[in-house]
C-alpha cells in the first residue's frame, strides 16, 4: 500500500545508472545472480502512467496529474518494476512531444548536473570545465553550462579526440573545446569520474575556483594530489556531491524536473539515449554499460 503522499505509476520505461549498476554488480563487473535477496526492488528513474494520486497533495506540486497522465521522475529505489510508489513531489509531467524512453534517462543524470551548476552560481562568461563529459552527468552539465553562458571544456577519455583535434570523435552536445587534458585553470570544475583525475583536477584549481565532485566509480578508492601544487589555488574550494541522497536531498526536485523536461521538449537539452530494450534483456544490456561497450543511456521497456 502507498502511504498518503505516495501516487502509483504504471512504469513504462525505466532507465540504468551505472552508479546503481556499480553497486549492484560484483567484481569483475558481473551482476550478482540473487541482487534482490533481500526482497527489494531496485531502480531510480523511471517513466510511466499515473494510475493512482496520493491521497494527500502536497501544497508545494506545481501541477496535479489526474490518472492517466504521463508522468517520469524518481525514487531511492523500486522503479525496475511494473508499479512503482513515488513521492508526488519527485513526479512531473511528461511533454506530449517527449518520449517516454527520452524522459526516462533525465532525472537523477539532470539533477546531479543541475545541482553541481548551481554550486557554481552565475555562470555567464565563466570558464566551465566538465570531466567525464560523454557519461550521462557531463553529457548533460555540458550542454546546461552551455545554455548558461558559460564557456565550457569537456574532458574525455585519451582517444576520444579527433587526431590533431580539439574536436570529439562523436561529438558531445554544448562543448567549446573538448580534450583529455585537465590542464586548464577554471573557474567551476565538475568531475565525474573521480580516481587520479580527481587528483589533477585538484591541482588545476584556481584561487577561488570551485571543484564539484559528482561521483568516483569506486567509494573507497584513494585520491592523491601535490601539495606544492594545491598552495597557489589560495580560497579554491571542493565539494562532493557523491551520492543520490545528496542529489534528491532538496524540496524543489518536481520543479527542477520540470525545468529539464522543458528544455527537452524546447530540443535545447539532449539525454543521448543509446539503447532502448526489452526487460527480458537486463543482464545483457546491463553487462554492456558496465564493459562501457554502451557509451550512451540504456532504457529497458517494462513490459
Amino acid at each position: 500500500m502507498p502511504l498518503s503522499h505516495e501516487a502509483i505509476v504504471r512504469v513504462k520505461r525505466f532507465c540504468l545508472n551505472r552508479r546503481e549498476l556499480l553497486d549492484l554488480a560484483q567484481p569483475p563487473h558481473r551482476l550478482d545472480p540473487d541482487p534482490l535477496r533481500d526482497g527489494s526492488v531496485l531502480g531510480w528513474d523511471f517513466a510511466g502512467e499515473l494510475e493512482q494520486s496520493p491521497a494527500v497533495i502536497n501544497p508545494t506540486a506545481k501541477a496535479t496529474p489526474v490518472p492517466g497522465a504521463r508522468v517520469f521522475g524518481t525514487v531511492r529505489r523500486g522503479a525496475w518494476a511494473q508499479w512503482v510508489a513515488v513521492p508526488f513531489t519527485r513526479l512531473a509531467l511528461t511533454p506530449d512531444n517527449v518520449a517516454d524512453v527520452q524522459a526516462s534517462a533525465l532525472p537523477t543524470p539532470g539533477l546531479a548536473a543541475l545541482r553541481a551548476l548551481e554550486l557554481g552560481g552565475f555562470l555567464v562568461g565563466k570558464r566551465v570545465m566538465v570531466i567525464g563529459a560523454r557519461g550521462a552527468v557531463g553529457r548533460l552539465t555540458c550542454q546546461l553550462a552551455n545554455l548558461s553562458g558559460a564557456d565550457v571544456r569537456a574532458v574525455v577519455r585519451p582517444g576520444q579526440t579527433a587526431p590533431g583535434s580539439h574536436r570529439p570523435l562523436d561529438g558531445i552536445p554544448g562543448a567549446h573545446h573538448v580534450t583529455d587534458s585537465v590542464r586548464y585553470l577554471p573557474d567551476l570544475t565538475i568531475d565525474t569520474v573521480g580516481g587520479a583525475v580527481l587528483g589533477e583536477a585538484i591541482e588545476s584549481l584556481e584561487p577561488e575556483g570551485l571543484l564539484v565532485v559528482v561521483a568516483t566509480p569506486d567509494r573507497d578508492e584513494q585520491v592523491n594530489f601535490r601539495i606544492r601544487r594545491r598552495h597557489r589555488s589560495a580560497g579554491g574550494r571542493i565539494q562532493f556531491l557523491g551520492d543520490l541522497d545528496e542529489v534528491t536531498a532538496q524540496d524543489t526536485i518536481h520543479t527542477d524536473l520540470k525545468r529539464l523536461i522543458d528544455l527537452v521538449a524546447a530540443f535545447k537539452l539532449d539525454v543521448g539515449v543509446e539503447v532502448e530494450e526489452s526487460w527480458r534483456n537486463a543482464v545483457d544490456v546491463v553487462e554492456a554499460v558496465l564493459d562501457r561497450r554502451i557509451k550512451g543511456r540504456a532504457v529497458l521497456q517494462a513490459r
